[in-house]
């Protein structure tokens, strides 16, 4: 019976991706923010101004300066002590990493890389809209025990002004395709400003997406479509108090990272106010 008992905790241990840590927590959300928002800045300076703007997560994006001066870049190809720089830093500002992403992979060698990589980072997970790859994502989360979400940006013109059908992600009808087969640990990343783009209600793209949404990115629209700009949450189209609270129905427990894409130079206000969007719903 004990032998049991303990084959029953490895294989319930074995399909699950370690948890945000509590402390974290705000108000019932991790919030905080995708670094590409800061894309003017260095990731150390990003996790200044999310710390500055009320979040204590992020996300990191390939290919932002790790500090000011430096020519190294937060990348899956970093070294262990660039690794231990970032770490180091996050702990004195007392920011979680979260996630990785939006990052592509060629091929089954570079998605477990990444993954590898991820898991020295003590991330949550991985944010890709690399679909073709989706068996080594899954055989990946399953190896590493970590999160794969899958995102989307909006959907794509062609030179003749119609959708372009070989870019399919935007569509949460076809993510939820790619992943509802997969692995629990394989799922979306909920981007509600570029459903707006696409000219999608985002409440029911999360419904659409439900029990398969791992993380959120948020940000507000000036209206529909590809001419929209980014403003503060409640300022624009998208629903965004609906959305928080169909996120809060479906017992959402993942991150959400605040990712405005406007104001380059002095955002903080803004992302602040997002943050502070956030916390006003409390779980």
């Amino acid at each position: 019976m004990r032998l049991l008992t303990l084959l029953a905790l490895a294989v319930a241990a074995s399909v699950s991706a370690d948890p945000i840590p509590e402390s974290f927590r705000q108000n019932g959300w991790f919030v905080g923010s995708q670094a590409y928002t800061f894309k003017s800045f260095s990731f150390f300076e990003a996790i200044a101004k999310t710390k500055e703007a009320g979040g204590n997560v992020i996300e990191l994006f390939p290919g932002q300066a790790v500090k000011p001066g430096s020519k190294e870049k937060t990348h899956h190809s970093m070294s262990d002590a660039t690794m231990a720089e970032i770490k180091a830093e996050l702990d004195r500002q007392g920011v979680r990493a979260v996630n990785y992403g939006v990052v592509g992979a060629k091929d089954k060698d570079e998605v477990f890389a990444i993954m590898k990589f991820a898991k020295k980072m003590g991330l949550y997970s991985v944010c890709t809209e690399s679909t073709e790859q989706i068996a080594a994502w899954e055989a990946a989360a399953i190896e590493f025990d970590m999160k794969v979400a899958i995102h989307e940006h909006g959907s794509r013109n062609g030179k003749d002004g119609k959708i372009d059908t070989k870019y399919k992600v935007w569509d949460p009808l076809y993510v939820l395709g790619v992943v509802e087969s997969r692995d629990h640990r394989v799922g979306a990343c909920a981007d509600i400003g570029h459903w707006a783009t696409s000219g999608l209600n985002s409440v029911w793209c999360l419904k659409v997406l439900e029990g398969r949404i791992i993380s959120a990115h948020l940000k507000d629209k000036s209206e529909f479509g590809h001419k929209g700009t980014v403003v503060v949450a409640g300022k624009g189209v998208v629903d965004v108090d609906g959305c928080l609270n169909e996120l809060k129905r479906q017992k959402f427990d993942g991150h959400i990272s605040v990712e405005h894409e406007a104001d380059w130079e002095n955002s903080v206000p803004q992302v602040k106010a997002d943050i502070d969007f956030v916390k006003a719903h409390a779980k």
